[in-house]
């Protein structure tokens, strides 16, 4: 048990700004499997989220309280993802070989593509989530983040790591998963289902899965893997893409009770 706290603490120490209760030793090992704690990480940065959200609206009109949704939940994680995002849109944005796309990842600097995909995945972001009833918005953000974090781990399993330099600011943490780490998070992820619906869940997995599954055929495509960069970009898209499904599964119910209203009505 003690082994798997550090674990959980260890995932929270890299992935959020949220303090742990004591230092936790250096440990490649631990590194590498505590990514099958991200699932937790998305509840609580989702949970707090969330409350942020439902606290703020009380007070607020919805659309300032999603902002300060997702100003929470970038101060909880240190922009970690979206920062990946923007490298990604960098590197594959100005480089052509796998080389040059590394490099350009490398870079902390944010160029011209890194700061047009931020903003408009931002923008996207807030919008899709306003669009959202306000009455699921909470349980959206929770699921949003908690998948999508859940796509990141599958890709570490499903996908080689390429960058083998020392100079990778993610190297420690980002090697091939084993299926018992995978398995794990899946487990932790689950309960997700509860929130929704099973059938209703699925609706919004799957096009978070076909996301997944295209960015990672675009990622071996040009650079044969996948760097930290790619797994923060699979989170943010993934995020994104379920917000969108709920839009559009609210949109279909609505029509769809619309129109048999309408038919209720003639006949």
């Amino acid at each position: 048990m003690k082994k798997q706290i550090h674990l959980l603490l260890t995932a929270f120490g890299f992935f959020t700004r949220i303090p742990v209760p004591f230092k936790i030793a250096f440990s490649q090992d631990n590194l590498n499997k505590c990514n099958r704690y991200l699932p937790i990480v998305g509840y609580v940065v989702g949970g707090i989220s969330a409350l942020v959200f439902w606290g703020t609206s009380l007070v607020f009109p919805q659309s300032i309280a999603v902002i300060l949704s997702m100003m929470t939940s970038v101060l909880l994680t240190g922009a970690f993802h979206e920062d990946g995002f923007a490298d990604v849109c960098d590197a594959f944005g100005g480089g052509w070989t796998k080389e040059k796309i590394l490099f350009i990842m490398k870079d902390s600097r944010v160029g011209a593509y890194g700061a047009i995909g931020i903003l408009l995945l931002l923008l996207l972001k807030f919008f899709s989530t306003n669009e959202i009833p306000s009455s699921t918005i909470a349980v959206a953000i929770i699921i949003g983040h908690v998948i999508s974090r859940t796509m990141a781990v599958w890709t570490m399993h499903t996908l080689n790591y390429v960058r083998e330099d020392e100079s990778s600011k993610s190297k420690p943490i980002t090697k091939a998963l084993k299926i018992k780490d995978l398995l794990i998070a899946f487990i932790i992820a689950a309960p997700t289902f509860l929130l929704l619906g099973n059938n209703v869940f699925l609706l919004i997995l799957a096009p978070a899965l076909v996301a997944k599954l295209w960015m990672e055929h675009y990622f071996k495509k040009w650079i044969g893997g996948y760097t930290g960069d790619c797994l923060g970009s699979i989170q943010q898209v993934s995020e994104v893409v379920i917000y969108l499904s709920i839009i559009a599964i609210n949109n279909y119910n609505t029509y769809e009770n619309s129109f048999e209203a309408q038919l209720n009505s003639i006949f």
